[in-house]
């Protein structure tokens, strides 16, 4: 099953995604906005990355309260997933580095997403993982931040979740989060707009206006 959404939900952008998610009135249309893609490339490139979540709740090193997990969190990656790390906000260290990913990439996950900073670009782009971040640091986790629990439900913003299994899509332009509920409806959205789109483009070829491919073909 996962398989094959992933492999249907890559044939489109997250654009594509996200415009689907907005007309079905999801909060900020599955945007996660400031996660921008540093790796294999930074913001450029054909590379994507799909599939479903594996989440990762980092707290502040002080809090001795907050749950542990059995084993360290890179080693919960799954084959074909994506871990989205969610970092303490205002902390100027990373959560994720080079061996991190080298774990990630031997486990077959899909590449990683951290709400929060990375280090160590080189090593990641040399292991051709895609690795999705708000910023970049040069100090590592230690003293910093550890995790804490695993695939939690995680709060991105107001209305905006991150839920085991939900699929996250990041590309260039960013990062999507495909609720499970919804991965039908917008594969089926996605589908037909990019038949409309065709269409628009090929009278935008052939020299019609903006107002009359849109016209002629989105309305």
């Amino acid at each position: 099953m996962a398989s094959s959404v992933t492999k249907r939900l890559a044939r489109f952008t997250s654009c594509d995604i996200a415009d689907a998610l907005v007309e079905l009135q999801y909060p900020y249309g599955g945007f996660l906005d400031g996660i921008r893609m540093w790796s294999p490339t930074f913001c450029a490139g054909p590379r994507k990355m799909v599939g479903p979540a594996v989440t990762v709740k980092m707290v502040a090193a002080s809090d001795t309260s907050a749950p542990k997990p059995a084993r360290h969190f890179a080693d919960y990656n799954e084959v074909g997933k994506v871990m989205y790390v969610q970092q303490p906000k205002a902390l100027y260290s990373a959560c994720w580095g080079g061996l991190m990913s080298t774990r990630a990439a031997f486990l077959g996950a899909q590449g990683v997403v951290v709400d929060g900073r990375v280090r160590d670009l080189k090593e990641h782009r040399e292991k051709d993982i895609p690795v999705f971040a708000r910023d970049t640091s040069i100090l590592g986790s230690n003293t910093f931040s550890r995790a804490s629990e695993i695939n939690v439900p995680l709060q991105f913003k107001g209305d905006l979740w991150i839920h085991p299994a939900d699929y996250l899509v990041g590309d260039v332009d960013g990062v999507a989060v495909v609720p499970r509920s919804l991965i039908e409806r917008v594969i089926t959205m996605c589908e037909e707009r990019a038949e409309v789109d065709h269409k628009v483009f090929k009278g935008l070829h052939e020299g019609m206006t903006m107002e009359e491919a849109v016209a002629r073909f989105r309305n």
